[in-house]
This record gives C-alpha cells, structure tokens and sequence, in this order.
C-alpha cells in the first residue's frame, strides 16, 4: 500500500501515528505528496479527485480518504486497536471529529495569509475561524478530562496531532492559555514514541 502524505499535514500524521501504534509502518510506504487548492499538480489526483491528502492505494480495490476512512481502515487491519467498542465508540468519534475540526479552520486561516492576495485578506473571516478552534478548546477543557484520561484511541491522537499543528502553526495564538488541563494532557501525549518521530517539520 503507498500513503500520499506532506510531514505537515496533520492528517496525513494521523494516519502515520496509526500506523506506528499499531505496527504496521512496514506495510505502508510514504508518497510525498504537496499542493493548494489552487495546484493540485503535485497531489495524487488520481487516487482522490479532490486533491488532498492523505490518500491511501490499496492492492486490492480503489484508494481510500480522507484521514478518518483511512484510519478506520487500517486499525480494523490492526485488529480494532483504536476505535473502541460502543458506547465508547461514539465519543472517539466525536472527539477525532471536533479535531479535526480545530485543523480544517486552522489550515483556512493559513490559506487566508499565504494564498489570498494581501489586499482582500479577511480578518474577520480569519478571527471567526479561531472562536470555532477556541470553542473546540473550550469544549473539550471543561468536558472531556475524564475522557483524556482514558486507555489511547483514535480521538486522542486526532487531538494531538490537531494541539500540535496549531503549535507548528499559530503558536502566536497561544492555545495554552486558559486550559491547563489540556496543556497537561498535551504534554503526555507529545512524549509518546509514535508522536515524537512524527512531529511536522516544513
């Protein structure tokens, strides 16, 4: 199987974090894959017409994304080791789905500087971006401690992965700020061995 993947995607990480929790990095090759929604020229089109990434190939049926089909795909190959059974199931999902969510507005607040032209840039599009990521936070800050401090499953490293990239990305930000917890939870996360070879670098 080839992943198209960019080592600043944090959902392609996602998928590589997957693979090595869950011992299957062997049987998997990394694809450099790179673009925009205004070129796609170097992503694996052919495999996901959309243009983004990652993208898996498979050998015996048609590529699969985005990240979360991926994921499922391949920790249902692992065995089931990261989505745990109802009623537990829901909130991973839940969980992996709101961080994912904290990344598709993080990722439009960096499309908005580098890709829109300085003289129509938006602030306020890039301000309503960052309430929906601090909402997230706050959310998760006040009602999912007891839930973090449950056994590892996907929506927990969905969620380092997303805390991580807005480090990598708007560290000016400061997410820390107001959730301890969190931050706390963070930094036990970022220490395991799968996080740390993964850490996104330009």
């Amino acid at each position: 199987m080839k992943l198209y993947q960019s080592p600043t995607s944090p959902f392609a990480r996602k998928v590589i974090v997957l693979l090595k929790e869950t011992g299957q990095t062997d049987d998997v090759e990394l694809v450099g894959a790179a673009g925009t929604p205004l070129n796609a020229d170097n992503m694996p089109t052919a495999h996901n017409p959309l243009g983004k990434i990652p993208a898996l190939e498979r050998e015996d049926g048609p590529a699969l994304f985005d990240s979360r089909v991926i994921c499922q795909f391949l920790d249902a190959r692992a065995g089931g080791v990261l989505y745990p059974a109802a009623p537990r199931r829901w909130d991973c999902l839940t969980l992996e789905a709101m961080a994912d969510g904290i990344v598709d507005a993080a990722i439009l607040m960096v499309y908005e500087a580098r890709i829109r032209p300085a003289d129509i840039q938006m602030e306020a599009w890039v301000e309503g971006q960052w309430r929906k990521v601090s909402r997230a936070l706050d959310a998760i800050e006040s009602s999912w401690g007891s839930y973090l401090a449950g056994p590892l499953d996907m929506g927990q490293i969905a969620l380092g992965c997303a805390l991580s990239y807005l480090d990598f990305r708007h560290k000016d930000r400061d997410w820390r700020a107001g959730h301890t917890g969190l931050a706390a939870w963070e930094r036990a996360i970022a220490a395991r061995d799968s996080m740390k070879a993964t850490v996104p670098v330009e």
